[in-house]
């Protein structure tokens, strides 16, 4: 299968008054033409401003993007201007925002915010762009378009916006379609939609998708792969099934645990992940779960792991993965035994 996206060692760095936030450091991943890819994590991981750096939307300053490559199509977006940026955004690679009412522009009707972009990037007359905007307004299950056509932002409900945004981003047909948490400020029965939306959209206009999210039950439903990250890094990836069924790496076993489950005994607690996210001011030298690790070794304070190719999809970081780590706790367990 063709790769569209390939983004290797990337790193990015914020500086405020009180330091260098290393926001992401050494992320690599890829994403394959037509398939959906999941990036999950806690808050303040790095999966948004991942996304970010690969439409260019970081500010500079006080965002650097320090060292690495986003290979789109055999294009390195890094080395690409501002203008030639333009280009890409909107007609190669959409985006879906968290927020849809901060994202639209308040004093723009939600179809002359659709029609820019047809006009701009597919030389459309005004007339035709009207026309496809109906259309994507139609498309995405906004009633009535021609009339919401001509209306603000401030006249659609929270759902309709979302919609409207989805619109926005796949009117030009992009190849990707970035969704950064395009359902946090829905409720769960428009959450449901807009998700069955994007999967239709996604066979029916073969888009490549990389949503970012923390709800992992939205990746088991939609995703095709899944980058788990913690700590700006990413400390496993597979498909959704290795994740989900055989997951390897510790942090990746407590976000699942503390998932409720349907078979969940009504006075069964769920298990949180103990401790807070590291400082990436200061960032800890080796891996950055250790702290809230149970089962922490004395070298993974001082050197970060390696990934361990566990299967040809799925990769993990962490020591207990290594040869020397099993043999250890094999030879532990048979003293034990004794």
């Amino acid at each position: 299968m063709e790769t569209i996206l390939e983004v290797k060692d990337l790193r990015v760095s914020f500086n405020v008054r009180g330091g260098e936030v290393k926001a992401v450091r050494g992320v690599s991943f890829d994403v394959k033409k037509g398939e959906a890819v999941a990036i999950v994590g806690e808050s303040g991981c790095g999966k948004s401003v991942t996304a970010q750096t690969i439409m260019r939307l970081i500010p500079n300053p006080p965002g650097i993007i320090k060292s690495g490559s986003i290979n789109f199509k055999g294009e390195d977006l890094l080395k690409k201007t501002e203008r030639q940026m333009e280009s890409v955004r909107g007609k190669d690679i959409g985006m879906i925002f968290q927020d849809p009412m901060t994202s639209l522009n308040p004093t723009l009707t939600v179809g002359r915010q659709i029609t820019e972009g047809l006009i701009k990037h597919q030389n459309m007359t005004k007339e035709a762009a009207k026309q496809r905007a109906v259309e994507m307004l139609k498309l995405v299950g906004i009633p009535n378009p021609e009339a919401r056509f001509l209306q603000y932002p401030h006249q659609f409900s929270g759902g309709m916006r979302q919609r409207a945004m989805i619109a926005i981003a796949l009117a030009c047909n992009p190849s990707l379609l970035i969704a950064d948490e395009p359902t946090t400020a829905l409720d769960v029965t428009i959450q449901a939609q807009i998700l069955n939306l994007m999967k239709d959209l996604q066979k029916t206009l073969g888009t490549s998708i990389i949503l970012i999210t923390h709800d992992l039950g939205v990746v088991a439903d939609m995703c095709d792969r899944v980058v788990v990250m913690y700590a700006g890094k990413v400390v496993e990836t597979g498909t959704k099934w290795e994740i989900f069924k055989n997951p390897q790496h510790p942090y990746t076993k407590g976000l699942l645990r503390s998932v409720p489950r349907l078979d969940q005994k009504k006075d069964e607690e769920l298990i949180p992940i103990i401790g807070t996210p590291p400082d990436l001011i200061k960032p800890p030298e080796g891996c950055g779960f250790c702290a809230r690790c149970d089962y922490a070794m004395s070298i993974c304070q001082t050197q970060d792991a390696a990934m361990t190719e566990l299967s040809p999809t799925h990769q993990a970081a962490c020591w207990l993965l290594h040869p020397m780590a099993q043999s250890a706790q094999a030879a532990a367990g048979k003293e034990n035994s004794r």
